[in-house]
């Protein structure tokens, strides 16, 4: 469906005299180059309305913007401040009505967890103000997939992932995560195989944190983790980078952004849908190929919102932003935060996680669909949890990760159920 815009002049405002200079300008706000020291982390919870029993209806807007108050979003409060939580958290609303905490950065692991326990407590009593509670899971297996945000770009993100099949809404509306972000590295070298090993250790770590065999509206087919499965089903020229062939993430992440095509068209009149041509790409429009339909030039804004809508397992975002993790049981995302801080705490560890994880790197689907019950990937994510334990920056954090490659190796999940799996489902 072609965009109906209000013609512009082409050339104003356009931020990019050639493919060349958008593909410089993504490699430099991508990956950030400096000493790689900060952490942070993002937190989502399902969340439901009323009482305690399940399901529970999706709190409307009003009552979350209500519960928040000074903390709401402007997603649904739109005069709302919109400050940070104490801990310096800020709060944001999904599709389907989760809730997500986004810390600020921190340069420990242990410090980042201190103050997301304060702002998860924080947000916790704010929502019971309004009978809203959150519910620590990966995938909501109870209710369909339903949207409560009406944004442009929700809408528009529908209307696309529904011409491809039933995973765009359920990955919107029923999953939550735990995401966690990692400094890009202090040069080219570095940046490289920090990104390889965090693509590599992908596979296993996603198998050893999977808890969500179950969600409403799947189509059949035993999984370990229902949540990363939408993810890699919805889109896979958006979700699914061919990074094991990048010798230079820096250059070839922005080659491969330009080239996927464009989620939406940022309007900033108030008028109109966001629907792309479809199947156009970023580069399409950025050398003229859209002018009849979009009526002008894409500016940086549009570059820098068109970076928003990629969705890989590791996403570059200045940082570099792990996207594999299911959202843990009880305050269990500590383990996944301290285990990324272990693993990327210096070149050696980092060279070798990226050693260990080998045999079993770019097995995403195996791991989502198997998980723990199969051998190579639970032998790798025994592997890595060590070796994370060995270099853990505290005593503390070195017991959690002690307990996580027993239960991997125990082939048991986060939740303590036996890892279980049928034979591969076709086209799965």
């Amino acid at each position: 469906m072609a965009v109906t815009a209000v013609r512009a002049p082409i050339g104003a405002g356009a931020g990019f005299s050639s493919r060349a200079v958008a593909e410089a300008y993504v490699g430099g706000v991508c990956f950030k180059q400096g000493p790689p020291t900060l952490i942070g982390a993002e937190l989502e919870w399902l969340t439901a309305q009323g009482g305690s029993s399940a399901p529970g209806a999706r709190p409307e807007l009003p009552v979350l913007a209500e519960a928040l108050g000074p903390y709401a979003p402007r997603s649904v409060a739109p005069d709302s401040p919109a400050l940070p939580l104490p801990g310096g958290s800020r709060v944001t609303v999904e599709p389907g009505g989760q809730i997500e905490l986004s810390s600020a950065p921190f340069g420990a692991a242990s410090e980042l967890c201190e103050h997301l326990r304060e702002d998860a407590r924080r947000l916790e009593t704010l929502l019971h103000t309004r009978s809203i509670r959150t519910v620590a899971a990966a995938a909501d297996a109870a209710r369909g997939p339903s949207r409560v945000l009406q944004l442009p770009r929700y809408q528009a993100m529908e209307r696309c992932f529904d011409g491809i099949g039933p995973f765009g809404r359920l990955m919107m509306c029923n999953t939550a995560a735990t995401q966690v972000s990692v400094d890009a590295g202090a040069d080219r070298a570095e940046v490289a195989a920090r990104w390889t090993a965090l693509y590599a250790i992908g596979p296993a770590l996603l198998a050893a944190f999977a808890c969500s065999p179950d969600l409403h509206g799947a189509p059949t087919g035993t999984w370990a983790s229902q949540r990363m499965r939408a993810w890699l089903r919805l889109d896979h020229a958006r979700t699914r980078p061919a990074v094991q062939h990048w010798s230079d993430p820096m250059t070839e992440y922005a080659r491969w952004a330009l080239d996927v095509p464009l989620l939406c068209v940022r309007r900033t009149d108030g008028e109109g849908d966001w629907a792309a041509p479809p199947g156009a790409t970023f580069a399409d429009w950025l050398c003229g190929a859209l002018d009849d339909e979009v009526g002008r030039r894409p500016e940086q804004a549009d570059l820098d919102y068109h970076l928003s809508t990629m969705f890989p397992p590791v996403r570059a975002s200045g940082h570099l932003e792990v996207r594999y993790l299911d959202a843990q049981p009880g305050e269990g995302w500590t383990v996944p935060i301290h285990a990324l801080e272990a693993l990327m705490s210096t070149p050696a560890v980092v060279a070798e996680a990226t050693r260990l994880a080998a045999p079993v790197a770019g097995q995403w689907l195996e791991a989502a669909r198997r998980g723990l019950a199969d051998p190579q990937i639970r032998s790798a994510a025994v592997d890595l949890l060590a070796l994370a334990a060995e270099h853990a920056a505290t005593p503390a954090a070195a017991g959690e990760l002690h307990a996580a490659a027993h239960r991997c190796r125990s082939g048991r999940t986060p939740t303590g159920e036996p890892a279980a799996c049928e034979a591969p489902e076709v086209n799965g």
